[in-house]
């Protein structure tokens, strides 16, 4: 934190290279966060730059009172989210094509998706499974997986209260499952 509070007023005197150094230590994530939302490479680009020149613009405005990466990922993601309305693409799939009582019976059974992976080599179905779910969720199961961050940074960057981070995140890893277990058994 302290070497975070030491770039944003390097950022705020406006040293040399120090917008450059800012964005150069905060771009996976802010990339990471728009594409999995987005899922297109140019608007990606476009919406990345626009996050880094919103958070030059209310820099002065931060206050530490989360980490600066946080700050960056809600920025983030409301940029994304704007993206997503003007496009009328919805962020969130609330209906399973099975209903709601079959992600009760996806989510417990004792598929482990992890072991999956590795035994099956699923990479790739991992991906375009991936690729199935909902602009909010798929980026979710992203940050948390991938980004290994916790369940309350999530939430904080998404703007949502931490119970709805883990609902979402308890229907994108039931999706997973539901796309992925037909595969792993014919892989069987």
């Amino acid at each position: 934190m302290d070497d975070d509070r030491s770039l944003v007023e390097a950022v705020l005197a406006r040293r040399p290279r120090a917008f450059e150094t800012f964005v150069a230590r905060h771009q996976r994530l802010v990339w990471h966060l728009v594409y999995r939302m987005v899922h297109h490479e140019q608007d990606t680009e476009e919406l990345a730059q626009d996050v880094f020149m919103r958070a030059y613009r209310y820099l002065p405005s931060f206050r530490f009172e989360s980490a600066l990466s946080t700050w960056l990922g809600q920025i983030a993601f409301s940029v994304a989210g704007r993206h997503l309305q003007k496009k009328r693409i919805p962020t969130v799939d609330m209906h399973d094509e099975h209903g709601a009582d079959r992600l009760a019976d996806i989510a417990a059974d004792d598929f482990d998706l992890e072991h999956a992976v590795i035994a099956f080599e699923l990479g790739g179905q991992v991906h375009r499974a991936m690729e199935r779910l909902a602009p909010l969720q798929r980026t979710l199961v992203s940050l948390y997986y991938l980004e290994e961050l916790s369940i309350g940074e999530i939430a904080a960057m998404a703007g949502i209260p931490e119970g709805t981070a883990k609902s979402y995140l308890f229907r994108a890893r039931a999706q997973l499952r539901q796309h992925l277990q037909p595969e792993a058994e014919d892989a069987a």
